[in-house]
């Protein structure tokens, strides 16, 4: 068990002024409940004081100007590992110090490792145009939704410089956007892609034009991956683009006589 709180110096004093009328140290330790009048007693008897002498244990190798230095490169740093907080704790102090010296002076200034949070990488000007985008299909119906192409979006991590899964911070910071870790999100291959498009809807559909070119982009690759690895011979190869691009052209041959027919009760109606 440690040391509790040294005796205050009041008490002391009456103390020395009881023994120096020649009080038995018994009586005076049990008319003030005390165990430690011995030791008061015996050290102004060697020094003629009754302060607290200083602290006899060993003193830490880091002090207290050391641990806000420690502090503020924590803070600067967040995402660095203990090891590199220590390697350069040993080049700035100029002292052997060891890793769980450095993880005890951590926690000493009231810092320690958390996991991130993970949080979508987007700055001031994307939410300007997300909460736009949002605000301009507030009124959008049902049946308009449906005219959107929806695709799902695989999430990976995008880690920018020293961001990393652990960051040094204090309990407070948890909303701290500096201790977050950011990731970001696109759309997967054109082949995940799925439509709730009705046959006969006169609106195109909606889709993001970045997004769109990413769409592309990997759906070209998918498609020469698959091709490579699926199909035996430049026959078969051909065979299939064509049928996919045949598929196609009917495909938007029977949108646009749809189209006409809608465009033609209309016509006849008015």
């Amino acid at each position: 068990m440690g040391r509790g709180s040294p005796i205050p110096p009041m008490l002391r004093r009456k103390i020395v002024e009881q023994y120096q009328k020649g009080v038995s140290q018994r009586k005076i330790a049990k008319s003030l409940s005390l165990s430690t009048v011995h030791n008061i007693i015996q050290r102004f008897r060697e020094s003629g004081t009754i302060s607290v002498r200083k602290g006899q244990g060993r003193k830490t190798i880091l002090d207290a100007r050391d641990l806000r230095a420690l502090r503020r490169h924590c803070i600067t740093y967040r995402n660095a590992t203990v090891m590199e907080i220590t390697t350069w704790a040993q080049e700035y102090f100029q002292k052997t110090l060891s890793l769980n010296t450095i993880h005890r002076a951590i926690r000493r200034c009231r810092l320690k490792l958390y996991r991130s949070k993970k949080k979508p990488y987007i700055n001031m000007i994307q939410k300007r145009r997300r909460f736009l985008w949002a605000k301009a299909h507030l009124k959008w119906t049902v049946a308009k939704w449906k005219t959107v192409l929806w695709s799902d979006e695989s999430k990976f991590e995008v880690l920018f410089g020293k961001l990393g899964r652990h960051v040094i911070r204090t309990k407070e910071d948890k909303d701290n956007p500096s201790c977050y870790q950011r990731s970001v999100q696109k759309p997967a291959s054109l082949m995940d892609v799925y439509t709730h498009r009705h046959p006969r809807a006169k609106h195109t559909p909606h889709t993001c034009d970045r997004a769109h070119s990413h769409i592309v982009r990997s759906f070209q690759r998918k498609m020469v991956d698959d091709f490579h690895t699926s199909l035996s011979s430049e026959r078969d190869y051909e065979s299939l683009v064509l049928m996919r691009m045949r598929q196609a052209a009917e495909r938007q041959k029977l949108i646009e006589q749809m189209q006409r027919e809608d465009e033609e009760e209309e016509a006849a109606k008015t």
